[in-house]
């Protein structure tokens, strides 16, 4: 059992110091924050509400790519593709009449048997040359959204029902929001359990120096595969649940656009890390936001600033994504534990 001292927590066994939630004091926050997280929908508006689920949506995307680029370090710029994939299959299996939780899953898994072919070419390529072959992977199954029509719906885009739980439809911001909020908790908690299970700890041996990996008897090229997989599913999962959130998709949301705003928010959250993840999905999500209420803010001093600020969206988020990796190169979640390890000891932190 651990115990908690004025020098923090004491460990007596590997097993232990391995818990996600090692202190009574870390389980009970947890358990008051997502108990005040549920409940949130009975006490903000609408709008608020659709972010939220927004979040949801980028946590399950940006926890599953900080598995593969993140934790096993292979460069992926095809996950916005990968989404559409799972969005497209759970539209179309549905429409086919497969009810929503058997679609979801059935699509999560047919992202992950795409997403392992067009991981195949890691175990010869590494670095820049993997990102751009996933790049050509970004590129090829966007060409398949636009030109499938009898699958995709082509140019046109696709309409998607909405999901059903015991006869009634989930088709509101706030019955939807608990459906995220469900698959958000799940995707986390699956990818941090499995970071400290054997293949977890064979992701981080390879990211790191994948000679040594090698030596050690780890199987490069399956490890690779399966972290192609496990990311691809739950990218599937949250191409799922944005098409039936959205209600109607087209091949513009699954650009290399939304690649690089995801490779963006495991970047500024952390690489490597869950926390960091979910840190850097709000972030983003958060960002246009955040440059709305700027420009309300100063549309008495500035009327035009709304324009010029809309204009410069992309160049304001290359901004802030270079000064991250100048000023913040370990993310959010670094700056996290620094504050924790400053008040751990408080007043004699150093």
């Amino acid at each position: 059992m651990s115990k908690a001292n004025k020098c923090g927590l004491f460990f007596t066994s590997y097993a232990q110091e391995a818990q996600i939630f090692p202190s009574k004091f870390q389980k009970f926050c947890l358990g008051l924050f997502l108990v005040s997280l549920s409940l949130s929908p009975y006490f903000l508006d609408t709008y608020l509400i659709s972010l939220l689920n927004l979040i949801f949506i980028a946590v399950i995307g940006a926890v599953s790519l900080n598995l593969l680029t993140g934790c096993c370090g292979q460069i992926s710029l095809g996950h916005g593709a990968f989404i559409g994939v799972g969005a497209y299959a759970t539209a179309y299996l549905m429409q086919l009449g497969i009810s929503f939780w058997l679609a979801l899953p059935l699509a999560g898994l047919i992202t992950a048997v795409i997403g392992m072919i067009f991981g195949i070419p890691s175990l010869r390529l590494k670095g820049i040359y993997l990102a751009i072959a996933t790049l050509a992977a970004q590129i090829i199954l966007e060409y398949i959204f636009l030109h499938w029509d009898a699958v995709t719906g082509g140019s046109n885009g696709m309409a998607v029902d909405s999901p059903q739980l015991f006869g009634l439809y989930i088709d509101n911001d706030i019955s939807m929001f608990y459906l995220l909020f469900f698959f958000a908790i799940i995707t986390t908690l699956a990818i941090t359990n499995l970071l400290r299970t054997k293949p977890g700890r064979a992701f981080v041996a390879i990211r790191d120096f994948y000679l040594s990996a090698e030596i050690m008897g780890i199987n490069l090229f399956g490890y690779k595969l399966m972290a192609f997989g496990v990311s691809s599913f739950f990218a599937g999962l949250a191409g799922g649940l944005w098409a039936t959130y959205s209600m109607y998709i087209t091949p513009e949301q699954f650009s290399i656009g939304l690649s690089i705003t995801y490779l963006a928010m495991i970047i500024i959250g952390g690489m490597g890390s869950v926390l960091g993840s979910i840190m850097g999905a709000v972030f983003i999500t958060l960002l246009p936001e955040g440059l709305a209420w700027i420009a309300g803010s100063l549309s008495d001093v500035y009327p035009n600033i709304s324009t010029y600020l809309l204009g410069m969206k992309e160049g304001v988020f290359g901004l802030i994504l270079i000064l991250f990796l100048i000023f913040e190169p370990e993310g959010l979640v670094h700056r996290w534990r620094l504050i924790k390890a400053y008040w751990k000891l408080y007043p004699f932190a150093h």
